[in-house]
């Protein structure tokens, strides 16, 4: 038996191929997806099946098109079947793609006959050439995801917006990305008579009123050199032949320091609260990131799709909760998944110590707060912040009490190692807490040198009083 899938075109009959006419005018049974389509009531058949029941009596798309197949491929092994669609069968069509999947294990033989899509009359309609660059979504897919995969920097074209319910969770994905204020264009029945173009705010998409089956939504380049692609063009750009002498010369090893550095300028802007300097400095630290894959690529190592697809499959392995079928209970219980999973990853290796997942090259007060962690798993730990507290008194008894400078120093040593447990039993990290610290200090200090330079003498010609003065006013002023 044959499986004949054909394309109904845009909308108006004189759009439908007479390859596409002549096997309607000659099936014995036809379906047709939707009924709701401008040339049903032209096209050269007596009778048809629809599938719009099924639509209306579900909500889930998975399902529905499961339903469609399921009655297609039924009839099909009994008898030649045309199954007609809107548009082109291979443009945003979920069904057809299920339909040439499943039907050969069926013994079903898979004839398609092309139609004129969407695309083209969109395309004419909004004056626009595909091949800038046009990606073309299924409206459906999208408005599922939380993240849209488009590339900002080239137009979009989202098919089958069919509902202000559809356009509703769709916007929703992408503003994720794009601005709520971005202007997108709704091109409802292109290829129709009634075709229209509506451009609106992309937060209002779902407050037109125009929006009906064939209503599908432009979206234009965001521009600005929005996307990472244009990113990782500008850094394999920097490392070309071509490129700059500097950025050539860098080696893994060479931008260890700026990476550190830039990590540092990422924690003073969240410290600071400033969005709009944490937005510029996760710039800076993306930066080093790119140029370390560009550098990978360049030498055969791995590519920034392995580091992607390497991340991306961990995050989906290690929230089982999220992507499987693990229940949790808290964010404490995802933690110990996470472990869980982690060593089972690693097969289990022989390790010399759990301290061994710590780095060596974190900063000191940090590391202590992480070794500290990891002994404490197994139950190496204080039963209370108190009993913490009173180890605090032992250990600065142990620096006054020091014999000499060498001893002194350890002592000190074991005084910030217990404030770094400390601050961990009381669920505060001492390292932000210390940058905070830092930077109040600054700031009150900042303020005093700024009374002296006013009074036009330099600091050191004031004596610890007035300077303690000037210091208690910047606490008052909320330095």
């Amino acid at each position: 038996m044959t499986l004949t899938i054909l394309g109904l075109g845009p909308g108006h009959p004189d759009d439908i191929t007479r390859r596409a006419w002549h096997a309607l005018e000659t099936a014995k049974t036809v379906y047709l997806r939707t009924k709701e389509h401008p040339c049903v009531s032209d096209l050269p058949i007596s009778s048809f099946t629809s599938f719009d029941d099924v639509y209306d009596s579900s909500a889930d798309f998975e399902h529905i098109y499961d339903t469609i197949c399921a009655r297609v491929l039924a009839a099909a092994q009994a008898e030649d079947v045309v199954y007609a669609v809107p548009g082109d069968p291979m443009v945003a069509e979920s069904t057809v793609q299920r339909l040439i999947t499943r039907a050969p294990e069926r013994g079903i033989q898979i004839e398609i006959i092309s139609g004129l899509s969407f695309i083209e009359p969109a395309l004419a309609a909004l004056g626009i050439d595909a091949i800038d660059g046009l990606q073309v979504y299924d409206a459906l897919d999208i408005a599922s995801m939380h993240h849209p995969p488009l590339n900002p920097d080239r137009p979009a074209l989202l098919a089958q917006v069919y509902s202000r319910a559809v356009a509703s969770d769709l916007k929703l994905t992408l503003m994720n990305q794009y601005p709520d204020e971005f202007d997108v264009m709704l091109v409802h029945g292109a290829g129709t008579a009634e075709a229209q173009i509506e451009r609106v705010p992309l937060y209002a998409i779902d407050r037109s009123e125009r929006i009906r089956y064939l209503t599908a939504l432009y979206v234009p380049p965001l521009g600005h050199l929005s996307s990472f692609e244009a990113f990782q063009e500008i850094i394999a750009h920097l490392r070309a032949p071509e490129g700059c002498p500097w950025d050539r010369e860098q080696t893994h090893l060479s931008l260890r320091r700026y990476l550190l550095e830039e990590t540092h300028e990422v924690l003073e802007a969240l410290d600071a609260e400033d969005p709009q300097a944490l937005s510029e400095e996760l710039g800076d630290l993306l930066l080093q990131i790119v140029l370390h894959a560009q550098i990978a690529t360049e030498f055969g190592e791995f590519r920034m799709g392995d580091i992607l697809s390497h991340v991306s499959q961990k995050m989906i392995r290690r929230h089982p909760h999220v992507w499987g079928d693990v229940n949790v209970d808290s964010a404490g219980q995802v933690v110990q998944n996470w472990e869980a999973i982690k060593q089972e990853e690693k097969g289990n290796p022989k390790r010399q110590s759990l301290l061994d997942e710590v780095p060596k090259d974190l900063p000191a007060l940090f590391r202590a707060l992480r070794l500290t962690e990891k002994a404490a798993k197994p139950g190496f730990d204080w039963p209370t912040p108190d009993d913490v507290l009173a180890k605090l008194h032992e250990e600065l008894d142990e620096v006054l009490t020091a014999s000499d400078d060498p001893h002194r120093a350890e002592e000190m040593g074991d005084v910030l190692f217990v404030v770094a447990n400390w601050a961990r039993k009381l669920g505060i990290d001492p390292e932000s807490a210390l940058r905070a610290a830092n930077a109040k200090f600054e700031r009150r200090f900042r303020y005093v040198e700024a009374q002296a330079e006013a009074q036009g003498k330099p600091l050191k010609d004031f004596n610890l009083a007035q300077m303690d003065d000037w210091w208690r006013e910047a606490k008052v002023n909320g330095l």
